[in-house]
């Protein structure tokens, strides 16, 4: 049975590799972090043979938290990326400034309106099926729409 007194610096980067690879299986990036410093403290006892294992155990419990918590600080301050298709799982949003033919008309401010496979609720002024709409806006389900 190994003591802490036996602990290496190779034991810490065994250690930090299966951490490292716990990640893929709970993302979320705390145990990268933890696994890194890991790495840092075999790093540590590598350089310095001698550190006793209260010491090592703090440095990794130190390390770990100092770099989780700026880890959080850099991606709750960093901007989400661009997207190449912004209204992905908004499809109304995509229908804003298009164009459509009404099926059926728009009586009393509410009626439906067929886009590809799918019919929207719409709100607008009343018009009889067969007049050109155009889509000004959304809000939540329902596509507000006026005469093209």
């Amino acid at each position: 049975m190994i003591s802490f007194e036996q602990i290496e610096y190779w034991n810490w980067w065994v250690i930090g590799v299966f951490l490292i690879g716990i990640e893929v299986f709970a993302p979320g990036a705390i145990f990268l972090w933890m696994g890194i410093a890991a790495g840092v403290v075999g790093m540590v006892l590598l350089i310095f043979p001698d550190v006793i294992w209260q010491m090592q155990l703090l440095l990794f419990a130190v390390v770990s938290v100092v770099s989780i918590l700026a880890w959080r600080v850099v991606m709750r301050n960093r901007p989400p990326p661009p997207s190449d298709q912004p209204t992905l799982n908004r499809r109304g949003v995509g229908y804003v400034g298009r164009t459509f033919t009404l099926k059926e008309p728009i009586k009393d401010g509410t009626g439906l309106l067929h886009i590809d496979d799918s019919r929207w609720k719409v709100e607008g002024e009343d018009l009889p099926a067969g007049t050109k709409v155009k889509v000004v806006g959304i809000e939540g389900t329902v596509l507000q729409v006026e005469r093209a």
